[in-house]
């Protein structure tokens, strides 16, 4: 057993702040199932799950819908930040050569195919890769980034002169230069953003 894992931080790698050993076993964040006769299914990771208005919604549901359209090669479903309901889901894709599906038949093909209404994407965006970690998994937390950019442009559009999202240790933060103070906060107000006023010209 061990304590934790190291991250990186501006003076070299440390302890991650939050422990990992909980009562004596390791809390990896994988989600699974135990069936009847006792073989331990993996299905996800806890912080990849989409809370939507409180309803926990496991991406690889959404994930499974859209690989499944003959015209999908890979797929990866995060949570966008949403004024209403905290997280709405929405997917990442992309296409076999020569494919010709747009992102609204990808969207209704996936809503038909999804577990629950709230797991129905409400936006599937054709890219040209999928970003892979070192060791070739997805790696979410830039698709998080890109959702909340999008989220936050979308909040702001005829409000603020640029808006940018980008990772600082595991968190996304999304910087906004431009616009009237007051209006930026309104904007962003229903968003479930910790607001940092940095100076007069930059809201974070």
């Amino acid at each position: 057993m061990f304590a934790g894992y190291l991250v990186p931080g501006p003076d070299g790698p440390r302890p991650e702040p939050r422990p990992k050993v909980r009562d004596g076993w390791l809390d990896t964040g994988d989600l699974g199932s135990i069936d009847a006769d006792g073989y331990v299914r993996l299905t996800g990771r806890a912080k990849d799950l989409i809370i939507r208005g409180g309803h926990n919604i496991d991406p690889q549901t959404i994930e499974d819908a859209l690989l499944a359209h003959p015209a999908v090669v890979a797929a990866a479903a995060v949570g966008r930040p949403d004024p209403h309901a905290g997280e709405v889901p929405v997917a990442y894709v992309t296409l076999a050569a020569g494919a010709a599906s747009t992102e609204d038949d990808l969207r209704v093909w996936a809503a038909a195919r999804a577990p629950e209404p709230a797991a129905a994407p409400k936006r599937v965006d054709v890219v040209d890769a999928i970003p892979l970690t070192a060791v070739g998994k997805v790696f979410k937390p830039e698709l998080r980034r890109r959702a909340a950019e999008a989220a936050a442009r979308d909040a702001l559009a005829g409000i603020a002169t640029d808006v940018a999202a980008g990772l600082a240790e595991g968190q996304v933060v999304v910087t906004v230069r431009g616009g009237e103070r007051a209006a930026v906060r309104d904007a962003l107000a229903p968003f479930a953003f910790e607001w940092e006023n940095t100076n007069e010209e930059a809201a974070r």
